[in-house]
């Protein structure tokens, strides 16, 4: 990556006349300009939210560590396909390499509990796969941020099964993830109808935000299998 050659493709009124490869145009009655492989890589973004809210799990699998999974897997997808990735917040910059990765790794594991991503200096056209269950407070107002900079977002609402089904009955205590705060209810499944019509709602209301600005907008159950969360994931991005 860097400064190999890529490709040939017509010359743009964009392009600068140094770019021009003149023995190549000889051969032709159209102008082509060389282009290096720096310049037809994308540069993917990825954020995972690591608030208290993500350790939450009815089955086996946290929702962070869901998200962790989906990440790191599309991130080597990526880099094998010659694309530049990065997470955001971390050390050096977005690369196509082993060493990217690591980064990667690195900065998702280390002690923060942040659950929107920081502010940092993105270029237009910049892409950003952001993990995360959307439940606190700024998402929208953060996604359209990103937006005006140019950044192309696509969002991947990880949910639990317990989160979107209820399926509690009887004398049920919540406690909330971030501790402090609790909820006891003598049949819970009065509230079953009502919590549902809420949380669809929710979902609704950031896809119809990411809808709006142009992003992407995927659900990821955690008692469903990562491949297809991924496959579709990959596609949307333009990966090959």
């Amino acid at each position: 990556m860097g400064e190999s050659f890529w490709q040939f493709r017509r010359y743009a009124s964009h392009d600068s006349s140094s770019a021009i490869d003149w023995r190549q145009s000889a051969k032709s009655q159209h102008i082509y300009v060389r282009e290096r492989e720096w310049e037809a890589a994308q540069t993917v973004w990825f954020w995972r939210d690591a608030s208290a809210n993500m350790n939450f799990k009815s089955g086996a699998t946290t929702k962070r560590a869901r998200a962790d999974l989906l990440l790191l897997a599309l991130a080597s997808l990526l880099v094998r396909g010659g694309e530049r990735v990065g997470f955001v917040g971390m050390e050096g910059a977005p690369a196509s390499s082993r060493l990217a990765l690591t980064r990667i790794g690195r900065a998702m594991f280390s002690a923060n509990d942040a659950a929107l991503p920081p502010r940092i200096p993105f270029k237009r056209g910049n892409q950003l796969v952001w993990f995360s269950d959307f439940l606190d407070d700024g998402v929208i107002e953060t996604m359209m941020g990103l937006s005006r900079e140019g950044v192309e977002g696509h969002l991947v609402r990880i949910v639990d099964p317990a989160e979107e089904d209820f399926p509690y009955s009887g004398r049920t205590r919540f406690e909330s993830p971030r501790g402090g705060e609790d909820e006891i209810f003598g049949r819970a499944e009065r509230i079953r109808n009502p919590y549902r019509a809420r949380f669809t709602a929710h979902g609704e209301q950031i896809a119809e935000a990411a809808m709006k600005l142009g992003w992407t907008c995927t659900v990821h159950r955690t008692d469903h299998t990562p491949q297809v969360s991924l496959i579709a994931l990959h596609a949307a991005i333009g990966g090959t």
